[in-house]
C-alpha cells in the first residue's frame, strides 16, 4: 500500500524540479546543440534576422505573460515599454558608449521605474477598465517618442550605436580558431542566451511563493487578500518586472536594427504581443516562446513572400485587395479569435495534452 504513496511524491517532486525528469533533460540537450549549431548551418542572412527578431520577440513576449497569463492584469501599452527600453538604449549604449550589460542592465532599470510609476493607478482596476487606462500609455509613449527630439530624434527617429562587446568578445564579429562569425551569428547566440535566461529566470519566479501569490491574484483576488496576499503589493511587482523584461526586449531591438523611430511603438505592436500570449498560451513561459516562433516570424514572412500571396497589394496602386500591413492585422485579429474559442490554453494547451497522451500510451482514451 506504500508504492503509491511513494510515487506520488517522486511524481510531485519531479515537478518541483524544472528538469526532473529524463525526457526534459533530453529535450535540454538538444536545445543546447541547436543553439551551438544553427547558426553555423543557417548563413542566410534573411533566417538568421528572422531568427534573431523573434528570440527578441519571445524575450517581450515572457515579461506580458509574466503580467497578463500570471496576475491577470491585462495590458495593451506593452509597446512603450519596449521603445522606453530602445530610446534608453540609444543614449547608455550610443551616446555615452557603454558596455553591453551596462545598456542592458539601464534599460532593465528603466522599464522597471517607469512600471513602478503607473503600477498604482492601476490597482483598483481590473479587465477592460485596465485595458484602457494601459492602451493610454502607448499614446503617451506616441507624444513623447515626437517630442523628446534630443533624446528620441522626433519623427525622423535616432540612430542606435551600441557596442555589442562583451568582456574581450565583439559579438558582431567573433572568431573562433580563425573561423570568423557574421554579426547575425553573433546576434544569434547573444538574443537566444538571453531568451534561455529570462526563460529560466521567470520559470523560478512563479514556481516561487511571490509566484503562486500572483497566480491567486489572477484567480480570485479578493480571496487572495483574505488570506493574507498584499494583492497591491504583488501587482506593482509584477508590472515592473513585465515592463524591465520588456525594455530589455526593446533595448536589443534598437541596438540590432541600429536606428528606431516612433511610429514602430503604436497600437499594433502591442497587440501582436496580446496575440503571441493567447496564441502560445497564457500562463506558461515556455507558451510565450512557441507563441513568438509562430507569431512573432509571420509579419516578416509574409512581407517576404508577398509576391507570391493571392490578393497581396504589394505596390500602390498595384493588384491586390489588401496590403501587406492590414493582411498582418487581420492575421492577429483572427488569431485571437480562433484559439480564444477553440483552444484557450494555446499551443502550449496542445503541447501538454500531447506528453499527456503519450505519458499514457496505450491506455489514452
Amino acid at each position: 500500500m506504500a508504492r503509491p504513496h511513494r510515487n506520488l511524491v517522486r511524481d510531485h517532486a519531479q515537478d518541483l524540479r524544472l528538469f526532473g525528469t529524463p525526457g526534459a533533460k533530453v529535450g535540454l540537450a538538444l536545445m543546447v546543440v541547436v543553439f551551438a549549431v544553427l547558426p553555423t548551418v543557417v548563413h542566410d542572412d534573411f533566417w538568421l534576422s528572422i531568427l534573431i527578431y523573434v528570440g527578441i520577440t519571445a524575450i517581450g513576449a515572457i515579461g506580458l505573460n509574466l503580467l497578463t497569463g500570471y496576475c491577470g492584469q491585462i495590458s495593451l501599452g506593452h509597446a512603450f515599454f519596449i521603445g522606453a527600453g530602445a530610446y534608453c538604449t540609444a543614449v547608455v549604449g550610443g551616446t555615452l558608449g557603454m558596455p553591453l550589460p551596462v545598456w542592458l542592465l539601464a534599460a532593465a532599470l528603466v522599464g522597471a521605474a517607469l512600471g513602478g510609476l503607473i503600477g498604482p493607478f492601476t490597482l483598483r482596476l481590473r479587465g477592460h477598465y485596465l485595458a484602457i487606462v494601459t492602451l493610454g500609455l502607448v499614446f503617451v509613449g506616441e507624444h513623447l517618442w515626437r517630442n523628446l527630439r534630443p533624446v528620441t530624434g522626433g519623427n525622423s527617429g535616432t540612430s542606435v550605436s551600441a557596442s555589442t562587446d562583451l568582456g574581450v568578445v565583439d559579438l558582431s564579429a567573433i572568431e573562433v580558431a580563425g573561423e570568423v562569425y557574421s554579426r547575425n551569428q553573433g546576434w544569434f547566440w547573444l538574443v537566444w542566451a538571453l531568451v534561455a535566461l529570462v526563460a529560466l529566470l521567470a520559470k523560478n519566479l512563479v514556481r516561487t511563493r511571490p509566484g503562486r501569490a500572483l497566480q491567486a491574484i489572477r484567480d480570485r483576488d479578493q480571496a487572495a487578500e483574505v488570506i493574507g496576499v498584499r494583492a497591491g503589493r504583488y501587482k506593482i511587482a509584477a508590472f515592473m518586472v513585465s515592463s524591465a523584461i520588456a525594455a530589455v526586449a526593446g533595448a536589443l531591438f534598437g541596438a540590432y536594427q541600429q536606428f528606431v523611430s516612433p511610429d514602430e511603438w503604436n497600437l499594433l505592436l502591442s497587440i501582436q504581443y496580446i496575440a503571441i500570449v493567447i496564441v502560445g498560451g497564457m500562463g506558461t513561459i515556455f507558451g510565450a516562446v512557441l507563441g513568438a516562433v509562430f507569431v512573432g516570424a509571420l509579419p516578416a514572412l509574409i512581407d517576404r513572400y508577398s509576391d507570391v500571396i493571392p490578393g497581396v497589394q504589394t505596390s500602390v496602386g498595384g493588384d491586390g485587395f489588401i496590403s501587406v500591413f492590414a493582411l498582418n492585422q487581420a492575421i492577429f485579429g483572427v488569431l485571437i479569435v480562433l484559439f480564444l474559442v477553440f483552444e484557450p490554453r494555446g499551443l502550449a494547451g496542445i503541447w501538454l495534452r500531447m506528453k499527456t497522451y503519450f505519458r499514457t500510451w496505450p491506455f489514452s482514451y
